[in-house]
């Protein structure tokens, strides 16, 4: 069965939940993309890569756990009076940890970028030198010729750098690169339903329209959410109201 929330379902903005529910939704988006614009465009699934480097990215180290430095002495004395290394010294080797963030792009039939597809994940809303990045190369996608569309599904974290800021628990961004420098942009509450988005596109098509609440619900059955997010709570936490309309959704535990 689908999400019992109306819109986005709160219980996926878990840290531990989160990473997978985005993992399988940009793929089911551009799976539904692509059956849209096919044949004039090809819809193509990118990545940005994050390297958390705990020697100068200031980041959290999200490494493994620490690898014990243990030391074994000088060892025995050799015959001219110094010392022979009977055992190795362990040391520890910084390990720079990488975050895949997958993205849509989608491409015309000389290969050229027309249109891009962001949803929004927390390393994009905590600051730092990773969402400094991230908001460079959306500057850069603003200045080109390719139209930009941005999901934020996420009530926590600081918003993207919008005029006036969103006054919206979350929203979707969309901008064709005729339209530049305004944008459209649809606030979602809590309670609403995710709208039906334009996707803009060149000719032939012009612009296409995406369910994304559809495709929210397939992800949901197809991952077996309802069996594991409700154990936890969602994150950040709901005003005592909205808490009590989320728990009389919730199905009830077998």
């Amino acid at each position: 069965m689908p999400s019992p929330f109306p819109g986005m379902n709160p219980y996926l903005e878990q840290p531990d939940v989160w990473q997978d529910f985005h993992d399988r939704f940009v793929p089911a988006l551009g799976d539904a993309l692509a059956a849209l614009v096919s044949p004039n465009f090809i819809v193509k699934i990118e990545e940005h890569v994050h390297v958390y480097d705990p020697r100068d990215s200031g980041e959290e180290y999200l490494g493994n756990a620490d690898v014990a430095v243990a030391s074994s002495g000088m060892g025995a004395e050799n015959g001219n009076g110094g010392s022979v290394l009977t055992s190795p010294v362990m040391v520890r080797v910084p390990v720079a940890e990488l975050e895949k963030q997958p993205y849509l792009e989608v491409v015309d039939g000389q290969d050229r970028v027309v249109a891009i597809i962001e949803v929004l994940s927390p390393a994009n809303k905590k600051p730092g030198p990773f969402r400094r990045q991230f908001i460079y190369k959306r500057s850069q996608i603003l200045a080109s010729w390719a139209s930009y569309v941005e999901i934020d599904l996420l009530r926590g974290g600081e918003r993207m750098p919008l005029e006036p800021p969103p006054a919206s628990d979350n929203y979707v961004l969309v901008n064709r690169y005729e339209d530049r420098p305004e944008v459209n942009r649809w606030p979602i509450r809590l309670r609403d339903t995710l709208p039906p988005i334009p996707i803009p596109l060149p000719t032939p098509l012009g612009s296409i329209t995406m369910d994304f609440q559809s495709i929210l619900h397939t992800v949901y059955d197809r991952a077996y959410y309802k069996d594991r997010i409700y154990r936890g709570k969602p994150s950040p936490p709901l005003s005592p109201e909205d808490a009590a309309w989320a728990a009389s959704l919730v199905p009830a535990k077998s």
